[in-house]
């Protein structure tokens, strides 16, 4: 058997997780969730599993007529896009410096001013592109936010088309043939993440009078038929509109600071765009249910999907196998096997420089929490969940840009 079944009085957990670490906290985190009267069937964990905010990054949850905004969680729509180009390892310079540097330049990435005016990793004014994207996305957004105004209190346009901090990535990769990729790492940013928080505090508030009952108050869930639900699902929808569309500019800039330094060259062969924090109505086992993948990507038979490692690890191009005992899901990396602060006071900048050797990328002291130990073996992940996905084309980065 592929996976693990863990029984509990009131759930049951199948995990994909031979060969990989799964600590209490995330186990207690599982049986939480597969405790609730809401699921269908059993939640599905991933190689990749590790402790969230009030749900395991790493699972896939199906609920009846209801959905829990702490699952979907507050990166809505955080996902990969790659796309092979028509260049080969040959046609890049020895010293990648100056294609991080104009790929740096070409994209807002990081934070600072505390995201507030004149922050780096955000846009003072969209190019045309993105503002046409925007106009697109606006009468949606402002429909949302006539309705409940806390969401229009923040950023919005001017984070799409940009890259952000933590796990976030761009990078520039081979593959086993040497042709180059270009693959990046983002979600729906400031406005995706004020959604999320607002929808989690009004499912809480929803649920005031049951949620002693939950075994944890961030599992607090909107019921189908309500005007709340309602109103979430069409903000997730948005958000997760926003985040596809969100890589989507990054890659076109991408590209076209590529171009500048390198000459030019197709990018548009493969190209794979996917979410792996989201939600969906899919039937399964005979009903329909909301399936909410976080930090899972959908896996159904023959669809392709992106499974990144770490800064100095490899990544896959996968295609699914449809596997249904894990509701047609696999794991969208390699999964941290540390939290941020234990990374932090671990490892060392020289640590650092060697496991990212050959990579052109930041080294130093505030990328130390995404050093690739501070995640698990991207090859036993894949090993683990090798009845879900087959893997299509193998990469390694070259250059790496965090924000």
């Amino acid at each position: 058997m592929a996976y693990k079944t863990i029984q509990t009085d009131k759930g049951l957990i199948k995990a994909w997780t031979h060969g990989v670490d799964m600590d209490e906290g995330s186990q207690e985190q599982l049986r939480n969730v597969a405790s609730l009267p809401i699921i269908h069937g059993w939640v599905a964990a991933m190689p990749d599993v590790h402790k969230g905010y009030g749900a395991t990054i790493g699972s896939v949850i199906p609920t009846v007529d209801a959905i829990i905004p702490a699952a979907v969680g507050v990166d809505i729509g955080c996902g990969m896009m790659a796309a092979r180009t028509t260049l080969t390892a040959n046609d890049l310079p020895d010293n990648l410096f100056g294609v991080r540097a104009a790929i740096e330049k070409m994209v807002p990435h990081g934070r600072s001013n505390h995201g507030k005016s004149g922050d780096r990793g955000a846009y003072g004014r969209l190019p045309q592109p993105h503002s046409e994207a925007w106009t697109r996305l606006l009468p949606t957004y402002e429909a949302l936010c006539d309705k409940h105004p806390r969401l229009a209190q923040g950023n919005s346009w001017n984070h799409l088309g940009t890259l952000g901090t933590g796990n976030h990535f761009i990078e520039v990769c081979l593959d086993l043939q040497d042709r180059v990729w270009i693959m990046l790492h983002s979600g729906s940013r400031g406005v995706g993440n004020r959604i999320g928080t607002y929808y989690m505090n009004l499912a809480r508030e929803d649920m005031r009078e049951h949620i002693a009952n939950l075994p944890d108050r961030d599992l607090a869930y909107l019921s189908e038929g309500t005007q709340h639900f309602d109103d979430y699902v069409e903000a997730v929808s948005w958000a997760q509109d926003f985040a596809r569309t969100n890589r989507e500019l990054m890659m076109a800039a991408v590209v076209g600071a590529m171009q500048h330094v390198l000459g030019d060259f197709d990018a548009d062969v493969e190209a794979v765009n996917c979410h792996h924090n989201y939600v969906a109505k899919e039937h399964h086992y005979g009903q329909d249910v909301y399936i909410t993948r976080k930090g899972a990507v959908r896996a159904g038979k023959g669809e392709m999907g992106i499974i990144p490692g770490s800064m100095g690890a490899r990544s896959f191009i996968v295609r699914g196998k449809g596997n249904a005992e894990a509701y047609e899901s696999c794991s969208h990396g390699a999964g941290r096997l540390m939290s941020r602060t234990a990374a932090k006071k671990k490892f060392t900048v020289r640590d650092h420089e060697q496991a990212t050797a050959g990579v052109e990328c930041r080294k130093d002291i505030g990328v130390i929490d995404e050093t690739p130990a501070a995640y698990k073996d991207i090859d036993k992940v894949m090993a683990a969940q090798a009845d879900l996905v087959e893997i299509v084309h193998t990469l390694k980065q070259v250059v790496c840009v965090k924000g």
